[in-house]
């Protein structure tokens, strides 16, 4: 199952990194989130979630009851998600402001083009 696992993510890093590599603007956003829920699901994947009960230590116990949840990846991964959502806005903020400014959806025409 890992193997399979594995490819998705490949597979989704890849399509991310091949679409930010494009011309077009709304290409790059959609690559960036594609890397985002790659990088996401890579976390969940890696840090071996399971069921069980909240982390939480009993009144006189030293440790919590096994099997516990992990809170850290839960805590990571919710990062991630705003930390992406971040910054698609600020991308599709930016991509817009030099819309406006050059009339050019296309990276090599903004690239050439001086106002």
């Amino acid at each position: 199952m890992e193997f399979i696992w594995a490819i998705v993510i490949g597979v989704l890093y890849a399509a991310g990194l091949y679409m930010i590599m494009r011309r077009s603007v709304v290409k790059i956003v959609l690559g960036l989130g594609l890397l985002g829920y790659a990088a996401n699901l890579l976390i969940f994947i890696v840090s071996n979630v399971t069921r069980g009960n909240p982390p939480l230590v009993p009144v006189g116990a030293e440790a919590p009851i096994a099997p516990y949840a992990d809170p850290l990846p839960q805590a990571l991964i919710l990062t991630a998600i705003v930390i992406g959502f971040g910054v698609q806005a600020f991308t599709i903020v930016l991509f817009r402001r030099a819309y406006r400014s050059c009339g050019a959806d296309d990276i090599d025409e903004l690239r050439t083009t001086e106002h």
